[in-house]
């Protein structure tokens, strides 16, 4: 009794070391194959950046589906990884729509703060119903709010993948929410004018969004006539420009104001248009308009950073959609159709701005082509396989929906759409005359990066009843693409300094149960799970008995 005794003593007594020891080296221990609740190094600095409390309201809680169960617990351990460093943090679980006098005007409300619902369908044993869920959480501090999406949708997607692409954004989605709830020192784009670009109505989504992460001005190019020098400099005072489909030449002092920009170590992003033609052209009594090459004068501006835009057309059998009247007045339908012309572009998920995004929706976009030289160049998005070019002028019809394509014409496609450039960029006037005089003229710059896009109306958004839609959103078909996403990583990537956007090419794979596979052996495992317990302690029950008569047999 008493060697006993003192043998639970002892226990106790290495326990209470245990643990005095374990909270003094607190450490802890990441023991999944893919790491993912190892912290980045930015991820970390982002987060140790926060002073005051830090309250994270997670609306993820109540009856959820298994899937969302899942990215319920992924999205509390990831949490907590979080506030162990950073004890500021706190976090708490809810259910919006518990105890609502009115789910109604709860989802309303909801939903005008942009927190907008996804619907589940649930199969409980055979009974469908309809759940419907806010996967989002908002994140409090220092009287400012940041709101973070944690489901990713992709079209065609399983429900395996929708939570592997959501639990792999967690990281990067809240360590880029504390990065912009600390910004103090926010960077400068420019949106340039003068040169027929879109209004801002037609950005406006998209302005707005990056407004929290960065300070907006406008800088009108075709001042340059009048004082380039001044011009230069004003641009000189931002860290990017954003160009939007213009539909002007730029000229050539206008051009050595942009060149002179980019070689000063002026970031940039382009989205051009080289083919003149938009879908509204068509809605006329003959159902026909007419596409033209575009000039803008651009084509040696580019070939120096070794990109050449086409002017084409590119034909996609990875298409969107546009929707269609049919029948007369009131009796009239509305039907989505294929549009070849406006490719639905996968992204290949090889780059941190396009890993883990929905696909893009380009309208009439061009093809480009990368030419050799000393400057690094990365296709970002591409057309399909099944694409082809096609040549302008050329007339375009809504007959074409008629006719069945020829898909043997469709053999040679992977056409770039967009595509990076990094280097040291050279100046495109170097060796020529200079269209103006400036105060000092730039031949070789720092390392630098420009993105260019085939595409001017991937920047753009609808309008309806004289207010701009969300970027990405198609008000006729109600489909939702990736356009502002993948904008916003670009600008993203052009202005990160810290490598915080790299965290999107972390990969992570979440093991799922195969649900046919269970239903199939459900009944096979029940029984091992109830009847084998049942038969080894009869087994077990059998063998102590015959031991015991054994002995005391004797």
């Amino acid at each position: 009794m008493r060697s006993s005794l003192l043998s639970v003593l002892k226990a106790l007594v290495v326990l209470i070391l245990l643990n005095v020891v374990g909270n003094i080296f607190y450490t802890r221990a990441d023991l999944t194959e893919d790491k993912r609740y190892t912290l980045s190094v930015p991820a970390i600095n982002a987060v140790a950046k926060l002073g005051s409390p830090v309250m994270i309201d997670i609306l993820l809680d109540g009856n959820l589906p298994p899937e969302f169960l899942r990215l319920k617990d992924e999205t509390r351990q990831l949490l907590e990884e979080f506030a162990a460093k950073n004890k500021s943090i706190q976090f708490a679980f809810v259910d919006p729509l518990k105890d609502a006098a009115s789910t109604e005007e709860v989802i309303a409300e909801l939903h005008g703060l942009g927190l907008t619902p996804t619907h589940v369908m649930v199969d409980q044993g055979g009974k469908v119903s309809q759940e419907i869920i806010f996967p989002w959480a908002i994140i409090n501090y220092d009287q400012k709010s940041v709101k973070v999406p944690l489901l990713k949708n992709k079209i065609g997607t399983t429900t395996e993948d929708r939570v592997n692409n959501s639990v792999q954004h967690l990281e990067y989605a809240f360590a880029n929410a504390f990065a912009q709830l600390n910004l103090t020192d926010k960077k400068r784009v420019a949106i340039i004018k003068g040169n027929g670009q879109l209004e801002d109505l037609f950005i406006a989504d998209f302005l707005t969004t990056i407004r929290d992460y960065y300070n907006l001005g406008a800088i009108t190019l075709d001042s340059v006539a009048n004082n380039p020098q001044k011009v230069l400099d004003q641009l000189r005072e931002f860290d990017l420009a954003l160009i939007a489909k213009p539909t002007e030449a730029f000229t050539d002092e206008e051009k050595f104001i942009m060149d002179q920009y980019i070689t000063g170590g002026g970031k940039s992003l382009w989205l051009i248009d080289q083919v003149a033609m938009e879908v509204d052209s068509l809605y006329n009594e003959n159902g026909t308009a007419m596409a033209f090459p575009r000039q803008l004068n651009l084509n040696d501006f580019f070939f120096r950073y070794g990109v050449r835009l086409n002017a084409n057309l590119v034909n996609d059998m990875y298409f969107t959609q546009i929707v269609l009247a049919t029948g007369e007045d009131n009796d009239s339908q509305y039907n989505p159709v294929p549009w070849y012309y406006h490719p639905m572009v996968f992204s290949k998920n090889d780059h941190p701005i396009n890993t883990n995004i929905e696909a893009v929706r380009f309208q009439f976009t061009g093809s480009m082509d990368t030419l050799p030289n000393a400057y690094s160049k990365k296709i970002l998005l591409q057309s399909s396989p099944l694409s082809k070019i096609e040549g302008v002028p050329r007339q375009i019809s809504l007959d074409i929906i008629n006719t069945a394509p020829d898909k043997e014409s469709y053999a040679n496609g992977n056409k770039p759409l967009a595509v990076l450039v990094e280097g040291e960029f050279n100046s495109t006037f170097t060796n020529r005359v200079k269209p103006v005089a400036l105060n000092e003229v730039l031949d070789k710059g720092p390392a630098n990066k420009m993105i260019v896009i085939a595409d001017g109306d991937v920047i753009k958004n609808q309008i309806r009843n004289g207010r701009p839609l969300e970027l990405g959103y198609d008000k006729w078909t109600n489909n939702y693409y990736g356009n502002k996403e993948f904008l916003i990583n670009s600008l993203n990537y052009l202005l990160d300094d810290n490598g915080l956007i790299n965290i999107r090419t972390k990969q992570v794979a979440i093991p799922f149960l195969d649900e046919v596979k269970i239903e199939e052996q459900k009944n096979k495992w029940q029984l091992i799970n109830i009847g084998l317990p049942l038969v080894l302690t009869l087994i077990f029950g059998w063998a102590i008995n015959a031991l015991r008569r054994k002995k005391y047999s004797r």
